[in-house]
């Protein structure tokens, strides 16, 4: 098989029960920006998130599968993981990867799991 060109992710769709309570924590929390959405047979919004998007999907009572997460790439790990901790967020401690790499993780306010990730330099 020919390698393909899939180039970066697009955007990530994670499923939310209240979408104003998740667009309070994505968008206030996190500071990310809202961008036009067609309209779609499912409630839902779309977010910039640097490059690719983050989709909220209305699914009232889904349950996050254990171990399912995306990662923000940040360039300061420990200041992110502070700011997110002074927005009240509960936020793990920081994990080294072993190769200068660094991890944390959050939840948002449906369950699902959330890393910030600071690259080996």
């Amino acid at each position: 098989m020919t390698a393909l060109d899939l180039g970066s992710i697009q955007h990530v769709s994670i499923n939310v029960s209240n979408l104003e309570q998740s667009l309070a924590f994505y968008e206030l929390s996190l500071g990310l920006s809202r961008l036009a959405r067609p309209d779609l047979s499912v409630e839902g919004a779309w977010l910039a998130v640097g490059s690719s998007e983050l989709h909220l999907i209305v699914a009232v009572g889904s349950t996050p599968a254990a171990g399912q997460h995306f990662a923000f790439g940040v360039v300061d790990l420990d200041a992110t993981r502070s700011s997110l901790i002074e927005a009240g967020i509960q936020v793990s401690n920081p994990t080294s990867l072993g190769n200068g790499a660094s991890q944390a993780f959050f939840s948002d306010p449906d369950g699902n799991l959330l890393e910030i990730n600071q690259p080996a330099p």
